[in-house]
């Protein structure tokens, strides 16, 4: 098992296959970098979770982009530089393990970290943050 891999990432691979595999079926994930987009996810639907904010709009027909596009962002209220990457990598890994399958394709998310939690959180109790905000988003 990897030094970098998460202590139940493990656990979670099905047998047979390798960590950070994905099946072929699962929609592709486009990193957000323009901030336009995060504008335009800011001002949609967000769903409130302990350890993250999630932010989340379905694109319109005239954007061209395709599948699932995903945005972390972490303020300096967040802590340090180190604080807020640290925070910002725990985000980005619970996204490559649940937007491919929780996740709708033509749907931006923006994943925001949220102060003194997000670095601290389970990574566990993280994972189904994210997991009853999405429930939570696509329900209305």
């Amino acid at each position: 098992m990897s030094d970098r891999m998460p202590p139940d990432a493990a656990a979670s691979v099905p047998s047979g296959t390798t960590p950070g595999a994905r099946p072929a079926a699962l929609p592709y994930l486009t990193v957000l970098k323009h901030r336009p987009d995060f504008i335009r996810a800011s001002r949609a639907l967000r769903q409130a979770a302990p350890g993250l904010m999630l932010q989340a709009r379905e694109r319109g027909p005239d954007e061209p982009a395709k599948g699932i596009r995903v945005g972390f962002t972490c303020t300096r209220k967040v802590g340090n530089a180190v604080a807020r990457n640290r925070a910002k990598r725990r985000l980005r890994e619970i996204a490559r393990m649940t937007l491919p399958m929780l996740g709708r394709p033509g749907w931006d998310y923006v994943l925001v970290g949220r102060v003194d939690v997000t670095a601290r959180r389970p990574f566990d109790a993280l994972r189904d943050d994210l997991v009853q905000a999405l429930r939570r988003i696509h329900a209305r």
